[in-house]
């Protein structure tokens, strides 16, 4: 079975099985190359491996990205694998919010999301919310650097755009962090600071981040002060506007909600804006931060991405690009491809992570415990031949493209840029909205020059950012 170990094949990738420490010592010293070195493993292992921690530790974990288990896990049998305690402590920065409670109240939350922002007010209030930070943000902050001539962290401004729009949102509060001047804003950069010390849970034992988290040091430390950082948001602007859309709905879920202590009204509300902006700020960005990388190394899809922006906008190349509707959206399918393929080779959220409720046996054969910990890794899903063909590493939009012109769908077992089943990502059409309205009006009014795209790597962190930072040089074509 593809998680046995075959004594007779020589492994070059596998962890080295050490005495007390086991496998540990090979997943630090391969930390800062972590998501390359988990590829080379799977890959070797048919997609599926288990992980020995440190004797003692309970650090033991089972990855697979076998597309069958991924269907099983994530959709067949999804009741037996919910959240659960162990992630609620590794996540406990999340609280009661909808990234880390299951069943009922999980239930609950997606209905009140799903109802807000489906809604045709909402969709009006993102349009508008995108154009007026691109035009009062990011326009003028691109000119003025393609008119300096100085490079630019793009990465930087890309999370500053979608922290700026999610919170406007969210929170009807502009916290313009996109301005000029680049203010350094603490809260804002708190969300990546919570991030790094989340992954590192995952490959600490407990016992250590644990002790960190008392002596208030290392990781620990910073996930303390983000959570600070973002508790102080919460406080600015959440119970201000009591017409606002989305904290009625969150204020009216929590007075039904009769099943269980969600604390009190401002710590729910601080939990359940906190997921929502996790969900929007990070993923969003770094998604358009990996398009851009992709695009310096491969210029022919950057010009048939203008030509599209061209044809069906209806835009002139020396004519500005300053406005198009969601709908005007749906006919950049070259663009969407373009995306979808960013997606498959850098997926927004790198992992995910389960522990089962009973014990079950895998269609790849693994027979789990309630004990198993479990990791999804989707960033090497997007490097298997088996999954994708001889050119999986290939940036190829067109493998998105139908026959007759439309967007191809890929089911999200083998595509999970946007998790899988039941829990799919509520807020994936808003995020395929904003990615093409900041990559259309980027593409077509500037040119975007990394600097040594060569040396672009990803960090190893839950959400896959650019170690770094993206440094561009802007020049402007409109």
């Amino acid at each position: 079975m593809a998680y046995d170990i075959d004594v007779e094949r020589t492994k070059t990738s596998a962890p080295t099985n050490w005495p007390i420490l086991r496998e540990l010592p090979a997943a630090i010293w391969n930390i800062h190359r972590g998501h390359a070195y988990l590829t080379e493993v799977l890959i070797e292992y048919d997609g599926t491996y288990e992980f020995k921690g440190p004797i003692f530790t309970n650090m033991d974990m089972f990855f697979t990205c076998d597309p069958a288990d991924i269907h099983y896990i994530f959709s067949k049998n999804f009741s037996n694998y919910p959240k659960g305690p162990e992630f609620r402590k590794i996540f406990d920065i999340l609280g009661n919010g909808i990234f880390n409670v299951d069943h009922e109240l999980w239930e609950l939350h997606r209905k009140t999301t799903m109802s807000i922002m489906s809604h045709a007010k909402f969709q009006i209030l993102l349009e508008k919310t995108l154009w007026d930070i691109i035009e009062k943000g990011l326009r003028p902050i691109l000119d003025a650097f393609a008119k300096q001539g100085k490079t630019l962290d793009l990465q930087d401004v890309l999370q500053r755009f979608t922290f700026d729009a999610i919170t406007k949102l969210l929170l009807d509060h502009d916290p313009r962090s996109l301005s000029i001047d680049l203010p350094y804003l603490p809260y804002e950069k708190a969300f990546g600071d919570a991030l790094d010390a989340l992954l590192h849970r995952h490959i600490t034992p407990k016992c250590l981040w644990k002790l960190q988290q008392w002596l208030r040091i290392g990781k620990e430390k910073k996930l303390m002060q983000a959570s600070r950082k973002q508790e102080e948001l919460m406080h600015k602007t959440a119970i201000k506007d009591e017409e606002f859309a989305f904290l009625n709905a969150y204020i009216k879920m929590y007075n039904q909600w009769n099943d269980g202590d969600l604390g009190t009204l401002q710590t729910f509300l601080r939990d359940t804006f906190i997921n929502l902006m996790f969900a929007g700020r990070d993923t969003t960005s770094a998604a358009l931060t990996w398009f851009f990388v992709l695009l310096a190394k491969n210029p022919l899809v950057e010009k048939k991405i203008r030509e599209e922006i061209q044809q069906q906008l209806h835009v002139k190349e020396d004519e500005s690009l300053k406005f198009f509707t969601k709908e005007e959206s749906r006919k950049l399918i070259y663009l969407h491809g373009a995306l979808c393929e960013t997606l498959r080779l850098f997926p927004s959220v790198s992992l995910e992570h389960k522990v089962p409720l009973d014990h079950d046996i895998l269609p790849s054969g693994y027979r789990v415990s309630p004990k198993t910990r479990m990791i999804l890794p989707f960033y090497v899903m997007g490097r298997m031949e088996t999954l994708w063909g001889k050119d999986c590493l290939e940036f190829k939009p067109e493998r998105w493209i139908s026959k007759r012109g439309g967007i191809k769908h890929e089911p999200s077992f083998k595509f999970p840029a946007f998790n899988a089943g039941p829990r799919t990502c509520l807020g994936k059409e808003m995020a395929f909205v904003q990615m093409k309205i900041v990559a259309a009006a980027i593409i077509h009014n500037y040119n975007i020059q990394v600097v040594e795209p060569e040396n672009v790597y990803p960090t190893t962190s839950i959400v896959m950012q650019v170690k770094n930072g993206l440094m561009v040089k802007v020049v402007k074509k409109v």
